[in-house]
């Protein structure tokens, strides 16, 4: 029963017709970023940036975190599914990333919603910690380096707030995580975390087969926020 589904280009395509949303702004963007070295790759999958959204909505969130920003496709998906008090904070290790966003940001109308971050991750984070406290966002989005996720993750359940959600991307790790021979730094913090994770009785999760594999956490109402694993 595993594997019911092959997910062929052919198959993909048919879902993207009839599933996937997108306008011009979005598949400009898109398009802008596949052109870059490795920006194919790099990109968020368009169902999975519409699915990011559609999390938002459903939650009804109105304060968005996200830790990688890259050229911002998910950040202004997100962004269009927040009120229009909502904010969203996007983190990224370079400017050059979200500088390639923000015309797009600005043609959707949704750059005064979006407040981006420079800096390394780790430091941007205790930064929003000390200046909003925990508890402080209702959905968190984790796409940066994966070496450090476990840290991420840990910094994400603090900021989260009780009932909140986290997604994690790339848990799946282009299959890398059943490869008994990929002892890299990334691979292994990858298989690290969702051990972890699949023990953190702090949350409720669930691993979905989907993209690069994307792990949806939700953190339990009336957890303490300096609890830890």
């Amino acid at each position: 029963m595993g594997d019911q589904i092959n997910v062929t280009n052919e198959l993909l395509d048919y879902v993207r017709q009839v599933s996937l949303r997108d306008d011009e702004i979005l598949s400009d963007l898109r398009a802008e970023t596949a052109a870059l070295p490795a920006g194919q790759a790099m990109q968020v999958m368009p169902e999975e940036a519409q699915l990011l959204a559609l999390l938002v909505r459903l939650i009804k969130a109105d304060r968005v975190l996200e830790i990688g920003t890259f050229t911002g496709y998910s950040t202004l998906c997100m962004a269009r599914a927040l009120p229009p008090e909502g904010r969203l904070v996007t983190c990224d290790i370079s400017a050059k990333w979200p500088a390639i966003a923000g015309p797009y940001w600005e043609r959707a109308g949704m750059a005064d919603r979006i407040e981006v971050r420079v800096g390394d991750a780790s430091e941007t984070l205790a930064e929003i910690l000390a200046e909003q406290g925990p508890d402080s966002f209702d959905f968190v989005f984790i796409d940066a380096d994966k070496a450090h996720y476990q840290q991420y993750y840990e910094d994400a359940v603090t900021l989260v707030k009780p009932g909140g959600l986290i997604a994690i991307d790339n848990t799946l790790f282009l299959g890398r995580v059943i490869d008994p021979t990929a002892q890299d730094p990334d691979t292994t913090a990858i298989r690290e975390l969702n051990a972890a994770l699949h023990d953190d009785d702090r949350v409720e999760m669930c691993l979905l087969v989907m993209a690069d594999g994307i792990t949806l956490v939700h953190k339990k109402p009336g957890l303490r926020c300096d609890s830890r694993l």
